[in-house]
């Protein structure tokens, strides 16, 4: 007969737990490694209901660091371990971004331009709308190709400007820069990075810059990581979007797009270089509230 309950309903009405297991010929040190183990048991069953409840309302995009950053704001205080291995049991796992495809056609003329950027990507709170970067990914729906250009500010990760078209024609990138300067209002002599895609070096490019006093910066031939911060974007948004799905017409994935940009990634989506911050959180110094379902596309 099992009768450490007997012991815990004595535990609970505040009688004597030592005078129980006398009675009941249980060793106490017996009692507590199985009363811990058990609570234990009871608490694992709660973080894990808990997990899963975050994960699938991050669209079941989040991993171990992410859940445990959404856990610490809600009060609850785990290890990211323990997370993770509750996260195994539940057969349950973030997503991974993976690399793309090059979209933008290299301009042998850009040597001129210069690289203000030179990879530093520091994220620093004052310095929010001084240095954008941008550039462009494709989408492939059953119409034919959508084309996405994003402009990116480099301190909070925001995505501050966005443009679609079914072209890699130059207007693509001059409506994302502009959707960015009207929203933002960004000071004199602010920075906008790209890699040397024609788009980015055209003529075109270079008067609606200079109309807005936006200096231009190119990375080096060849080397995505000099834009990284605006790669590591897109590929965040393949994994957690674009490749989970088809996607029949453009403006389907219009309308998703749209929905992940400006009702998940800036407001609520945790960024690992912004200490598990949403943009938003970044830019106005508050906490990101506990999740809400999201339902994309």
């Amino acid at each position: 007969m099992n009768v450490y309950p007997f012991i815990e309903a004595e535990q609970a009405s505040q009688h004597s737990v030592k005078r129980a297991c006398e009675l009941l010929e249980v060793s106490r040190s017996a009692y507590y490694t199985r009363n811990k183990q058990s609570r234990r048991a009871r608490v694992d069953v709660q973080l894990t209901a808990r997990i899963v409840e975050v994960h699938a309302a991050s669209n079941g995009t989040y991993g171990a660091p992410r859940i445990h950053a959404e856990l610490a704001d809600a009060g609850h205080r785990h290890g990211r371990k323990r997370i993770a291995r509750r996260m195994r049991a539940a057969g349950i796992r973030g997503k991974s971004p993976r690399r793309w495809q090059v979209t933008t056609i290299p301009d042998p003329n850009a040597g001129k331009r210069p690289d203000l950027i030179q990879r530093d990507f520091t994220v620093d709170a004052a310095a929010v709308d001084t240095r954008w970067c941008g550039d462009i990914t494709y989408i492939n729906t059953w119409e034919g190709w959508l084309y996405l250009a994003t402009v990116i500010d480099l301190a909070s990760r925001r995505v501050v400007g966005w443009a679609v078209a079914d072209n890699l024609k130059t207007d693509l990138v001059d409506a994302a820069l502009t959707d960015a300067l009207r929203r933002r209002r960004p000071a004199d002599r602010l920075v906008f990075h790209s890699d040397r895609g024609c788009q980015y070096t055209s003529a075109q490019h270079a008067r609606l810059a200079k109309r807005h006093h936006v200096r231009l910066s190119v990375g080096r031939r060849g080397q995505c990581w000099d834009n990284a911060v605006a790669e590591s974007f897109f590929s965040t948004i393949k994994t957690e979007l674009i490749h989970r799905q088809a996607w029949p017409t453009r403006a389907a994935a219009r309308q998703a797009i749209f929905e992940y940009i400006e009702g998940w990634y800036n407001i609520r989506r945790r960024h690992s270089s912004l200490g598990y911050q949403s943009p938003a959180a970044y830019e106005t110094g508050t906490n990101t509230r506990p999740l809400t379902v999201l339902k994309v596309a």
